[in-house]
């Protein structure tokens, strides 16, 4: 039986090929497709709700990318060898498709929908992030779910200079740009990604560069639309009911008040918070109570419309800030370093109602995040956290983390990353805390600040300091007038038209996550938000470097030093021992952390503690067990076994010698016994090694003079 199925494929312009398919697999969901480039294939499925739950008045939209273990051959790690609870990449990826996919449903679409995305195959060789967001919107264009697509999202990355788009996987580690570009056929949508200090003007190319790879991918998917029998286009819906009389009412006793509370230009979120919703609690006042309780949704969400007017249409005008700034002003900012005494390091980093409390520990090879998924097995040396409670926003909220946190937290992290010594520079495995304790927008950037400070509070030697800033949009597209706004406020991301976050070093740009809410926004607009960001990360680093300029010289007395030796890779079994008994003994009895890694021809060998005399005595142990005897050189060997003929002494660890009993005296003995007892420490010399054995052969003998003999006496014995 032949099942129909439809196909269109399309070059991404260097003979590498990607298809979308449909019809075959998952022909129950609203949308399916198969995505395939290479042998890397992802399902990507969409299902939505025919009707939409009473009073809901936002897009309850679920985003999950899940990678199958099977399709790259594998079994899931842990106790029930089955994919269960998504990994933190797996999330990150979820976050990517949902930030692009979200801004292009209708307004007005309430439906609850889930859009799926499997990673059914996977060669290793070809990246699947960069493939999750093609899948899922073709998902959403071939389906009858509302959707203002296509999108698209590719990976661009700078190697050796030239731009190439979703390039191999074994390439990324070579680029010193590489972003994840989200657009329609007309505009970019999102942007995320990491640089080692490149311009603000290579940033912009490589925008250009991956649109015009995104536009081909639309087109692609809406041809495959044009393909499909007896499409019959969009469902109608209608998921929200009006009072236009209510709304007309609202919006002309309303909206000159609400304007007012924004023209107070209040410092303080919570006042600023408290004055608008007086302006709605006086009017609700003057409402007959049941006309209330029945049109209280409808209330909410017309005041909500004619809250953000009036911000909006302030900003614009006055071309000032809710919390009276000028467009382009950075917040009061106050930081502080060594404020945990017992941290390895830490630091707190205030901006306006935004602080973070951040610490730095510095641990082992021990410590290392081990990252098992179906495509990456990678080791991490460098981890950040992020966490965001609800006091910091005077709150109540459950203790979880959520996948914003995890977010906040890789961008911080791609953000100082490039910063990071690596090799014999910096033996640690590093771990960054940051707690936001007070939150009003940007708290992401204060990571990134807290986290260098902390980093140089602790010693390491970062290579500069990392300074962030967000930086917001609000536009009117029928006047065409535009503000840009510099370090934004909580009410400016949440009402603005763009989320633009930059970090970077003085000498250029280390990360950045850009989301846009609006359509038609220019690469003009996009340059001036990187200028303007270049100035405040400029201003927030010269703060910064008033706190702490550079690393500490040395690390504090309580963190645990690190010295690494390496052995030729043949004496790594030596060093542990039969079932590690050598290396337990070892650190137990020195007081050490020992970490040996097999590289190349070398074991590499980390010993750490926060005691200099233990490390030594590991060194000297190491030391002598891949030491290589000499002969003539003499030793302090143990007894270790009396036979007959002589004993074994014991000169070096695990290297042992035949003391015959002809070389332990020049007087004749007759039973070893009398002259050595067993765990007796004796000095020896090597005086033979045996070229086919390797036995050593030693002489206690050759160390003691030799006695004279008395005249007359026998010369011959």
């Amino acid at each position: 039986m032949t099942i129909p199925s439809y196909i269109k494929r399309f070059d991404l312009g260097d003979g590498r090929e990607i298809s979308i398919e449909t019809g075959k697999l998952a022909k129950q969901a609203d949308g399916s497709v198969v995505v395939r480039q290479g042998n890397t294939m992802l399902l990507a499925t969409v299902v939505s709700a025919q009707t939409a739950a009473e009073n809901v008045d936002f897009m309850p939209l679920s985003v999950d990318y899940q990678e199958k273990y099977a399709a790259a051959g594998r079994f899931p790690g842990g106790f029930f060898k089955r994919e269960a609870r998504p990994s933190e990449y797996e999330i990150l990826i979820s976050r990517l498709v949902d930030r692009a996919l979200r801004p292009l449903f209708p307004d007005d679409y309430h439906a609850e929908t889930q859009v799926m995305i499997s990673l059914i195959s996977a060669d290793k060789k070809d990246a699947p992030d960069a493939l999750a967001a093609l899948a899922a919107s073709a998902a959403l264009t071939i389906s009858d779910v509302p959707f203002n697509g296509p999108i698209s999202e590719v990976r661009v990355a700078r190697i050796n200079g030239k731009f190439c788009v979703n390039p191999p996987l074994a390439d990324i580690p070579d680029a010193d740009l590489d972003l994840i570009v989200a657009a329609t056929i007309e505009n970019i949508m999102m942007v995320e990604g990491e640089m080692k200090e490149v311009s603000e003007e290579v940033m912009i190319e490589a925008l250009k560069v991956a649109h015009d790879a995104i536009k081909i991918q639309c087109q692609a998917q809406l041809d495959l639309v044009a393909m499909l029998p007896g499409y019959k286009g969009k469902r109608t819906y209608c998921h929200e009911n009006n009072d236009e009389e209510l709304k007309d009412r609202m919006w002309k006793e309303l909206l000159d008040k609400a304007y007012a509370v924004a023209a107070e230009c209040t410092v303080s979120k919570h006042d600023r918070r408290d004055k608008f919703s007086a302006v709605l609690d006086e009017f609700v006042a003057a409402l007959e109570p049941d006309y209330t309780a029945e049109k209280a949704p409808l209330i909410k969400r017309y005041y909500h419309d004619i809250e953000k007017e009036a911000v909006r249409s302030f900003v614009l005008k006055e071309r000032k800030r809710l919390d009276g700034r000028a467009l382009d002003e950075i917040r009061p900012i106050w930081a502080e370093v060594d404020y945990l005494p017992a941290a390895h390091g830490s630091s707190i980093f205030t901006r306006g109602e935004t602080q973070s409390l951040t610490t730095v520990t510095l641990g082992t090879k021990l410590n290392e995040q081990v990252i098992d998924g179906a495509v990456i097995e990678d080791k991490l040396n460098f981890i950040l956290h992020y966490n965001f409670p609800g006091f910091s926003t005077g709150e109540i909220k459950r203790s979880f983390t959520s996948r914003r946190e995890i977010g906040h937290g890789n961008l911080a992290l791609r953000a100082l990353k490039p910063m990071i010594p690596q090799g014999e520079q910096n033996p640690y495995t590093i771990r960054i805390v940051s707690d936001i304790l007070e939150s009003n927008g940007s708290s992401s950037m204060a990571t990134v600040c807290a986290g260098s400070l902390a980093l140089m509070d602790a010693g390491v030697k970062i290579t500069k300091p990392v300074s962030g800033i967000a930086m917001g949009l609000i536009s009117d597209s029928k006047t065409g007038n535009f503000a840009v706004l510099s370090d934004i406020l909580g009410d400016e991301d949440h009402l603005g038209d763009m989320d633009f976050k930059v970090t970077g070093t003085a000498d250029g740009v280390t990360a950045c996550q850009m989301d846009i809410k609006v359509d038609g926004l220019s690469y003009e607009v996009l340059s001036q938000a990187l200028e303007q960001a270049n100035r405040g990360r400029m201003h927030i680093l010269g703060i910064m470097n008033q706190t702490i300029a550079e690393p500490r010289e040395d690390y504090k007395p309580h963190v645990p030093r690190i010295e690494k030796i390496s052995v030729p890779k043949e004496f790594i079994g030596a060093i542990i021992g039969p079932g590690g008994k050598i290396i337990q003994e070892m650190q137990r009895e020195t007081n050490t952390v020992i970490v040996i890694e097999e590289i190349g021809d070398f074991g590499v060998i980390d010993i750490a503690s926060d005691d200099r005399e233990g490390i030594e005595a590991a060194k000297r142990r190491i030391r002598a067990i891949v030491a290589v005897p000499e002969i003539g050189e003499v030793y302090l060997g143990t007894v270790k076994n009396i036979v007959q003929f002589g004993a074994f002494i014991e000169i070096m660890p695990g290297k042992e010698g035949l003391l015959h009993i002809s070389e332990i005296d020049w007087k004749r003995i007759e039973r070893v016994e009398d002259v050595l007892k067993s765990g007796e420490k004796i000095e020896v010399k090597l005086i033979d090694i045996d070229t086919k054995s390797g036995k050593l052969k030693l002489s206690r003998k050759a160390l003691i003079p030799r006695p004279q003999q008395q005249d007359g006496g026998n010369r011959n014995n």
